[in-house]
């Protein structure tokens, strides 16, 4: 069967269970097999709980990790000299230098989930979650040097020239055309998830922390600042004139820069990455060592309540039933969060990896697994640390029902956050506002890449115009959609695409180690 008409399969399923069942059916992903088995089994016994999607990311980090020998900790030199620029060759085939990969791959991991992402995970699931996120990011190193190596060895050059591979190429050459069908449904949830996870995520929340920011200097009683409430995909938005001129302006600049092609996107990213992470870098940091006397007692919380976050009082259920629900929520949110912020396992990074130019695979492997020590090991736990370290942590839904119920002024996402740098600094606000701008942008352009991809993969180079236009539209509609909308279903298309791609890790292991021995016995 051709791609085409598999796409389109795939596309009505997803269409079809949409409508009949609603954008919580995808979310159920993160709670499946326990979604279906009745409260009081999963009572009496809470190991039940255990979402399948945890198990699964974990289970073939730890399973790759010790296959391949810890490459997250052998082969990280080799990453930075590569990376440099060491074993750099004009002649190599491929679109992109090895930083200007790095560069493109981070700008769409390195985004929001550094800023809002940090503190949903914090707001819902505790200090606790933070440890989780670094648990998920140790064993997702592996799993981004996999995919990416994979990604390079099963690579094309498409009609124009350029470079195409990514895990649905992986899927289709390393495993067989009877695996084709495998192969376009990572790309049909690639592309779903470049609309939301890397798209409307974005420009939403850089719209809403642009408007609070402007209403703290015009304020909101005015015919530009003033909101109406619109129902937009079921769910009420407030939305005002001053979101649809931030929509329409993101809008405008992301396709300014993505109907330029990859060339192009590697030529921003690789001056805006490195900017906006010095920045924002630097500025934590400031706060923290400000702040350095809670630091010990910060750390300390984070790695207790990691394994012991406090419960909700349920006379329902057993004090040992609570306290697992309790650790099992921390967890999640830790997860779910490391793995969006980080994108280990999901096989985006790949996509763009794939593009390097070296002869060898394992040379961009070794590039990769970089990401997520820069992307959630560095910068989430900087973000993790500001917010504890100035006692925002205080604000969220988690310390207000589980600590203390008299708090009641919370903040959630980007608001914690840009409220613990004000705390820590003058203008602190200011920055985390140009920190989301910065970010989402370019993770907004580095994710319209990912889309194309796999729209090349599906329906041929022809149908990637299209596809960015769209892409630019939906810049637009994010900006005016909830922050439960945009999150609910980015979460969801992230896990189906995640499959798919740690299935094709697993069975190509040892294709897999076979190139890694090879390469590392020559350098």
């Amino acid at each position: 069967m051709s791609k085409i008409k598999l796409s389109a399969i795939i596309f009505s399923i997803i269409g079809i269970l949409l409508v009949t069942q609603g954008v919580h059916f995808y979310d159920s992903a993160w709670s499946f097999p326990g979604n279906l088995l009745p409260d009081n089994f999963k009572a009496d016994y809470p190991i039940s709980s255990i979402p399948f999607m945890v198990v699964a990311l974990l289970g073939t980090g730890i399973y790759m990790t010790f296959k391949l020998g810890f490459p997250q900790l052998r082969r990280v030199l080799h990453g930075i000299r590569v990376t440099r620029g060491d074993y750099d060759h004009v002649e190599d085939e491929g679109d992109l230098n090895h930083f200007k990969a790095l560069s493109t791959a981070l700008a769409a991991t390195v985004g929001i989930g550094n800023i809002a992402g940090v503190a949903i995970a914090i707001y819902y699931g505790g200090p606790g979650a933070l440890f989780w996120m670094w648990i998920t990011a140790f064993f997702g190193t592996a799993l981004k040097y996999a995919e990416c190596t994979l990604a390079l060895e099963y690579r094309e050059t498409d009609s124009l020239g350029n470079t195409a591979g990514g895990p649905m190429y992986t899927i289709e050459n390393g495993l067989g055309p009877k695996w084709r069908w495998l192969a376009a449904t990572f790309a049909c949830f690639t592309i779903i998830c470049s609309f939301f996870t890397g798209n409307a995520i974005q420009s939403n929340t850089l719209t809403q922390q642009l408007y609070a920011q402007i209403e703290t200097i015009t304020g909101s009683d005015n015919a530009i600042m003033a909101t109406s409430s619109i129902t937009l995909l079921g769910s009420e938005s407030n939305i005002s004139l001053m979101h649809v001129i931030i929509g329409l302006s993101c809008a405008a600049i992301v396709g300014a820069v993505i109907l330029g092609g990859i060339k192009r996107i590697g030529n921003v990213t690789s001056y805006l990455v490195p900017i906006m992470a010095t920045i924002y870098v630097f500025c934590a940091l400031f706060i923290i060592i400000s702040n350095y006397e809670h630091v010990s007692e910060s750390f300390n919380t984070i790695f207790t309540m990691a394994f012991n976050p406090p419960s909700i009082k349920e006379p329902a259920i057993g004090v040992a039933a609570g306290a697992f629900i309790a650790f099992l929520n921390t967890m999640m949110m830790g997860v779910k969060r490391g793995l969006f912020s980080s994108e280990s396992g999901q096989g985006s990074a790949a996509i763009a990896h794939s593009t390097a130019k070296t002869p060898y695979a394992v040379r961009e492997g070794v590039v990769a697994l970089l990401e997520p020590y820069i992307d959630t090991i560095i910068i989430c736990t900087l973000t993790g640390l500001v917010i504890m370290v100035t006692n925002s942590w205080h604000l969220t839904e988690f310390y207000s029902q589980r600590i203390d119920p008299s708090i009641t002024d919370l903040k959630a996402g980007v608001l914690l956050t840009s409220h613990a740098f004000d705390l820590g600094i003058p203008y602190g606000a200011e920055i985390v506002t140009m920190a989301v701008v910065l970010f989402a942008l370019s993770t907004a352009i580095s994710w319209s890449f990912y889309g194309e991809r796999a729209t090349e993969y599906l329906f041929g180079t022809g149908a990637i115009s299209i596809y960015r236009y769209c892409y630019v539209f939906m810049v637009f509609v994010g900006s005016m959609l909830t922050l439960e909308q945009v999150w609910i279903f980015g979460d969801a298309a992230l896990a189906f695409m995640t499959f798919p791609n740690l299935l094709a890790i697993i069975l190509l292991s040892n294709k897999l180690k076979d190139l890694s021995s090879d390469y590392f016995e020559k350098y």
